[in-house]
């Protein structure tokens, strides 16, 4: 048996230690995993520093940045070798030839990737920071988007089928101050806006690279639980987890004779608890996970939120807390990342 064998997946190793498993520092391991490497090539020599060992020496500074390694995809690399394997080559020199049929050139972007080819740099910082400047932002839903509504969709349907029409119009009085909208055959504000009484239907969207789904379609209800911000009275700022209904585009006009798309989701948004609790470990919140009830707030006007303003994603887990006498279930609301490449 050799005197020190080499981690053939310390990849995935590593990504347990990051999920909490253990309680040592970040930049602790790190020294320790930059000490094994050492060892791995004076022992074996270069030619066996594998990238997935050099991949290992970026996870504390990927953890640092973008927090947990399980809310993260840090394996991008094999997605490009499944690329590059399934092109036609020879066996042999698989590297020249790639090169010489030019395929980073000619390819198109894909995921992530294509949102740099159809924004501009100015145009993803802009979009990136209405979820994250609710205060300064003024979004009505309109503004362009790195994304698209996708199908299955339905076409025409009233908005009164979802009972919604009272929040739509308090929706775009909240949203336009100079404006007024009514429903039609009101006759208490002859000069305000009339508002069609269409949506198009959508069970999913496509913000970025991320996909959300909604309860819509049921086959995508695990996508469709989502974090946003909100503003309070006292101009504190939370972050709240919620359920997206459906999306849906409404077509509309501010000024009587131009029509522009609204791109908007329903969402209906969790109760907070009395006590806002943490997963910590050793006393020390260490970890971003909160505990929320389970049940609904009513329905409102804050139910209708742009496409814009949606934060990232969560996993949802149900968690009960017991004292011997009561048992309480809660959700357990573990964020995931949005990225966006911004240079």
């Amino acid at each position: 048996m050799n005197e020190f064998q080499v981690p053939t997946d310390l990849g995935r190793i590593l990504g347990k230690i990051y999920c909490g498993e253990e309680t040592k520092s970040l930049d602790e391991i790190h020294k320790k995993i930059v000490d094994v490497v050492t060892l791995i090539e004076k022992k074996y020599g270069r030619n066996v520093i594998t990238p997935n060992l050099h991949l290992s020496l970026h996870l504390s500074a990927c953890s640092h940045d973008f927090g947990p390694l399980y809310a993260f995809w840090y394996f991008s690399f094999e997605r490009m070798n499944g690329i590059l394997g399934s092109l036609p080559n020879s066996h042999r020199q698989i590297e020249p030839e790639l090169m010489r049929l030019e395929i980073l050139n000619t390819r198109q972007s894909v995921g992530s990737l294509s949102e740099m080819d159809q924004f501009g740099h100015d145009e993803m910082r802009r979009f990136w920071m209405y979820s994250r400047t609710i205060q300064e932002s003024t979004i009505s839903g309109k503004e362009p988007y790195s994304g698209e509504m996708l199908k299955p969709f339905s076409e025409n349907i009233p908005l009164s089928a979802d009972g919604i029409l009272d929040l739509m119009i308090a929706y775009y009085n909240d949203t336009y101050e100079n404006l007024k909208f009514r429903k039609p055959f009101e006759t208490d504000s002859l000069n305000s806006i009339i508002i069609p009484l269409k949506i198009n239907k959508y069970c999913r969207c496509r913000i970025g690279s991320k996909i959300f789904g909604s309860t819509f379609s049921p086959r995508h209800q695990k996508s469709s639980y989502i974090l946003a911000k909100f503003a309070s009275d006292d101009d504190s700022i939370d972050i709240y987890p919620g359920q997206i209904q459906f999306f849906f585009v409404h077509e509309r006009s501010t000024n009587r004779i131009n029509m522009e798309n609204h791109y908007l989701a329903y969402v209906r948004w969790y109760k907070k608890i009395k006590n806002r609790f943490y997963f910590s470990v050793n006393k020390e919140q260490i970890c971003n996970v909160e505990l929320w009830d389970t049940e609904f707030y009513s329905k409102s006007r804050d139910c209708i939120i742009p496409v814009h303003y949606i934060l990232g994603r969560f996993v949802l887990v149900k968690y009960k807390i017991s004292d011997r006498k009561n048992a309480k279930e809660y959700l357990a609301v573990n964020p995931i990342n949005r990225k966006y490449n911004l240079r």
